[in-house]
């Protein structure tokens, strides 16, 4: 079903419980005798951070103004101890996203020096995602890997399962290192399965997304502050109070968000939810916003590396 979806052999599918899992496996096989590994800065640290358990070493770009990839401060970070460059698009903590026909453009250079790893896992969110995605360039030969998930629009976090298409010599060079399916049980396989053919029901999930992402930022907006454009089912925005005291109190409410620090400034991140759960975190949020005394201020763009957990 998958392979048929993606438009590739069924060799150039690779199960996992999530594929934060097989961003790990891949990691672990490639760099297990050190080397580096490209990427943006802020973005999803998994990868990131078992390269460097391994004996690897990041190289982190800063996001552009716009909060897209750096696609040419990307190729030039690359160097002959680069073992792996890794895109997320959308991008996570950021909810921002890269142009498509950039990142192909990017993509073909750069795999002919070294293997891609595109996460896509909020693809789905977006409108005509068929039209985003670099799993083609797998169908052309190109050394990319394109991970997938059933963890977000699916709404199966709990189930653990995603995929990763990737030409078969890759998806080998994986396999014959590291367990591939160990860790997948009946009851994933059959809920992904049973999801994938529910496509009335993934259209209303996207929707629904969008609608509240919508609701929440124009809410958010009118408070005064500045998220970031969000192509995800979250989003963020920087706040003027501490982060782990703003945490408790809306967890007090019956809220459950997360606060970053980030660049000496506190961040929240609200995941979208139904239009009734994300009413009630607007008017949880304004009594935080009400309490405060000071200005709101927006920060621009990012000045120093963080790391993203």
């Amino acid at each position: 079903m998958i392979a048929e979806k993606e438009g590739v052999s069924e060799e150039c599918i690779m199960l996992g419980p999530g594929s934060t899992d097989l961003l790990e496996k891949l990691a672990i096989t490639r760099f297990q005798h050190g080397g580096n590994i490209v990427s943006a800065d802020p973005s999803y640290m998994s990868v990131m951070n078992t390269a460097q358990a391994m004996g690897g070493n990041w190289k982190p770009v800063p996001l552009a103004a716009d909060y897209s990839h750096d696609l040419a401060g990307m190729i030039s970070a690359i160097d002959n101890e680069t073992r792996l460059v890794y895109v997320c698009n959308p991008n996570n903590p950021t909810g921002s996203i890269t142009n498509a026909a950039a990142l192909k453009k990017f993509c073909i250079d750069a795999s002919a020096r070294v293997p891609v790893f595109v996460d896509e896992a909020y693809l789905e969110f977006l409108e005509k995602p068929e039209t985003q995605t670099m799993v083609n360039l797998v169908a052309e030969g190109r050394d990319v890997i394109v991970a997938r998930t059933f963890s977000k629009i699916h709404g199966m976090a709990g189930l653990r399962i995603g995929y990763i298409v990737a030409t078969p010599e890759r998806i080998e060079s994986i396999t014959s290192k590291v367990r591939s399916t160990m860790g997948l049980c009946v009851t994933s396989l059959k809920g992904a399965i049973a999801s994938m053919k529910e496509t009335d029901f993934l259209g209303q999930c996207k929707a629904q997304n969008t609608e509240c992402r919508t609701y929440v930022t124009s809410e958010i907006t009118k408070l005064g502050y500045n998220p970031i454009p969000s192509f995800t089912s979250f989003m963020i925005f920087p706040i003027e109070m501490d982060g782990k005291v703003f945490m408790k109190s809306m967890y007090d409410e019956g809220v459950g968000i997360r606060a970053y620090e980030m660049y000496d400034k506190s961040w929240c991140r609200v995941s979208m939810g139904t239009h009734e759960e994300l009413e009630y975190f607007v008017e949880t949020f304004k009594k935080s916003h009400q309490s405060l005394n000071k200005p709101i201020l927006c920060l621009q763009q990012f000045k120093l590396p963080f790391r993203f957990y």
